[in-house]
């Protein structure tokens, strides 16, 4: 490899642990690492093992292949000089070599919720009951040594939860080979840099092919975790490393230095042909452990294909291998034989032709990037949607936008159906929660939109399902949201007697998604009644009728009368709001304003929320005025990867998100692109254009999936600019979600 390929991967575990890195093996963010440990799942998230830099010693020389920026300016070594191919399917795979030698590595982040916690696989539901512990079960003194294990730190364990990264190397060549590998390690929380300091220990505890180790700070003990491995002799040699340099960091006006501590390292020999499989782990070992083998690395790989193969609905595709065999012939393939390199994944090129891949291999790829964002939340004891990696936690407005393609698409009801009960139970004063707390405590109800979004998906799910008896469960929590909306709630949130619309009026906070907000200001306020509030209102209040007059044929409620009146009600209220979303309508501009503001002033900024407006199951404009929308809409916000949140035109537009914080911020919704638009954007053209072509061509975004950024995965963001570069979070589920919405294979 010629030049630094700093493309990402990433590797999660339905708990919030993840690992990711670049290509090249060079570290660029301090979301760079091995093993990411979500102590109180999906948050608290702790990085132990950044990586573990490998040399390979031939006869003659020494061989250094890792990669690292270093805060004079080197780069040292630069072992991805002599990286033949990287591989991202199923797992990433490097693999190093010269003429007469081969290094292949692999790695593999098991799912680590297991029984009745699994969800959307054809298991059992997500209940609402007792949170399952994470205290670690293990004998206060350990096999390893006759003194006492440190005890406290934050709890962690084997089952039903278990954060582990397996890795394997295998060898190829003419010669005897020793592989050295170099453990370097850390504990920090995953938004900051580690640095060496007096407060700042590590403990080691070496026992038979495994070492314990665990940080010390300032008296108090960290995240506890293990090191274990087929072969080889570990070595302790306790030293520190200073000053790397993260580029990503840099550019982002973020801390960019970093340092890490090794304990020691592992020297394996190697005849052509040996493979050696390490496991991390969080915890300390326990009896209950099953062995590390050579065999293990395929295992737990045929688990995760059979595991995807049954969300896919028992194969990964039509017309290839199915079941058991499927999995574990690949899974054997890949820690057998990685001998023939495949070349290395190509960069996206809007100019040249899609990247070749059949259906069922871009499907799978769809459903390994869904699958990612699926996580268990402890403090629910029930599912969540990660909004996006690396940095984000979950969101109520996320969570919901994204569940038709992550869930519904994929007909994993189950799934949508935990998502939609679990947020429908903290209900609270009307509003769904838009994040939950990472320990004890009350969700955080900052979103005006969270709970509309809440009926929209429940009405996508039972149109979907016809689950009415789920539908009388959730009805009172679309009451308890109607009722708030009409009377009044938090933020001065409150439908206005006059003209039926929603409004709303709190300093210094952002409550719908163009929710930036820098030194106490909004960026975009949207004080008022904006645009797309009153549209999901109106939707809203659709649905309610309709599921009123079910609920009195189907005789699920008692008292039909009641509900019968309650039908004509919604139905007369949506009829005001219908007439009074002409308000928005633009003329002058054929489009919409984007805010009613609390002096009646119309604000004509060109904004998607319009789109937003037109694509929601129930619509308030006509076909023209849609029509109109659309085509100013496909002028002015339409890029290859969504839609911008601003007209370029606009005076307050901003062409790139670059800079610190601040800027950034700035940036986010004044012409910013997003892709997860390009769903609203699609679902309002077919409502408006049925029989006209789509105008957007897939290419860009299929490209950018496949082999852009983040491999596998969408960006959250893009410039609104040309060439309109990734941005952002690297990989983001609701941009995932509207592309397994609306691609049709």
């Amino acid at each position: 490899m010629a030049e630094l390929d700093t493309r990402e991967w990433l590797l999660t575990n339905g708990l919030g642990s993840f690992a990711s890195g670049t290509i090249s093996d060079v570290r660029t963010r301090i979301y760079h690492g091995w093993l990411f440990v979500a102590n109180s799942p999906p948050t608290e998230r702790t990085l132990l093992l950044s990586h573990l830099e490998a040399s390979l010693e031939l006869p003659g020389r020494v061989v250094a292949l890792g990669t690292n920026f270093w805060g004079h300016g080197q780069i040292d070594p630069t072992g991805y000089e002599l990286l033949r191919c990287f591989d991202i399917n199923p797992v990433p795979r490097w693999v190093w070599g010269e003429d007469n030698w081969q290094l292949t590595r692999l790695l593999v982040m098991p799912h680590g919720v297991g029984g009745s916690r699994e969800w959307g696989t054809r298991g059992p539901l997500w209940g609402l009951g007792a949170i399952g512990s994470r205290e670690e079960i293990f004998t206060p003194h350990s096999p390893l040594t006759s003194a006492p294990l440190p005890q406290k730190g934050p709890r962690v364990s084997h089952s039903p939860f278990c954060d582990r990264l397996l890795i394997q190397y295998r060898y190829e060549g003419r010669d005897i080979a020793v592989l050295r590998l170099r453990l370097l390690i850390s504990d920090r929380d995953f938004h900051a840099t580690q640095k060496a300091t007096p407060e700042l220990q590590f403990s080691q505890m070496l026992g038979q092919q495994q070492v314990c180790l665990q940080a010390i700070i300032s008296g108090g003990f960290g995240t506890p975790w293990h090191l274990r491995w087929t072969k080889g002799d570990y070595k302790p040699d306790a030293v520190w490393y200073w000053n790397y340099v993260l580029p990503e960091e840099t550019q982002r006006g973020l801390e960019d230095r970093e340092d890490l501590f090794s304990p020691g390292y592992l020297t394996v020999t190697l005849r052509p042909g040996d493979a050696v499989t390490l496991e991390a782990r969080m915890g300390f070992p326990h009896e209950q452990q099953s062995a590390l083998t050579c065999t293990t690395f395929a295992e737990v790989l045929e688990v995760q294909q059979n595991r995807l193969s049954e969300i896919l609905g028992g194969g990964v595709g039509q017309g290839e291998q199915r079941g058991r065999g499927a999995g574990g012939q690949r899974g054997k393939e890949l820690a057998d034989n990685s001998c023939s390199p495949s070349p290395p994944i190509p960069r996206g090129d809007p100019e040249s032709p899609l990247l070749p891949t059949s259906h069922s291999t871009l499907r799978q790829k769809l459903i390994q990037a869904a699958e990612q964002f699926i996580v268990y939340r402890a403090s629910i004891d029930g599912p969540t949607v990660i909004a996006g990696y690396h940095w984000f936690n979950d969101r109520g407005r996320d969570t919901l936008i994204a569940l038709p393609g992550l869930a519904l698409e994929l007909q994993r009801f189950d799934l949508a159906k935990g998502l939609l009960q679990t947020f429908g139970y903290y209900c609270r004063h009307g509003l769904i929660p838009n994040a939950f707390p990472d320990v004890d405590g009350e969700p955080f109800y900052n979103s005006i939109d969270a709970a509309l979004w809440w009926i929209e998906t429940l009405g996508l799910y039972l149109e979907a399902t016809q689950d009415w008896q789920f539908l009388a469960e959730q009805y009172s929590v679309v009451q308890q949201i109607y009722k708030a909306f009409i009377g009044g709630t938090l933020y001065n949130i409150q439908v206005d007697s006059t003209d039926g619309l929603v409004g709303w009026y709190a300093p210094g906070v952002a409550l719908t998604w163009m929710d930036a907000v820098v030194g106490g200001q909004p960026v975009t306020p949207r004080y008022g009644k904006p645009v797309e509030i009153n549209a999901l209102w109106y939707s809203a209040l659709c649905w309610a009728s309709r599921w009123a007059e079910i609920l009195s044929e189907q005789e699920i409620v008692a008292d039909g009368a009641r509900l019968t009146k309650q039908a004509q009600r919604y139905a007369q209220q949506a009829q005001q709001v219908k007439t009074s979303l002409q308000k928005f309508w633009n003329p002058q501009l054929g489009y919409l304003y984007d805010v009613i503001e609390p002096d009646d002033h119309r604000n004509s900024q060109i904004r998607p929320n319009a789109v937003l407006a037109l694509s929601l199951s129930h619509c308030g404009f006509s076909h023209q005025q849609g029509r109109q929308i659309l085509e100013l809409a496909a002028s002015c916000l339409l890029t290859p990867y969504g839609l911008r949140s601003l007209d370029p035109g606009d005076k307050e537009y901003i062409s790139k998100y670059t800079g610190d914080p601040e800027q950034r911020d700035r940036a986010y919704h004044q012409g910013t692109v997003w892709s997860w638009l390009i769903g609203p954007f699609i679902r309002a053209w077919e409502r408006c254009y049925p029989e006209e072509p789509l105008p957007f061509d897939w290419q860009p975004l299929l490209e950018h999936f496949l082999s852009s950024a983040c491999l596998g995965s969408i960006s959250e963001i893009f410039d609104g600019d040309k060439p309109h570069l990734p941005r952002g979070a690297i990989a983001q589920a609701w941009s995932v979600a509207e592309l397994i919405r609306h691609y049709k294979l």
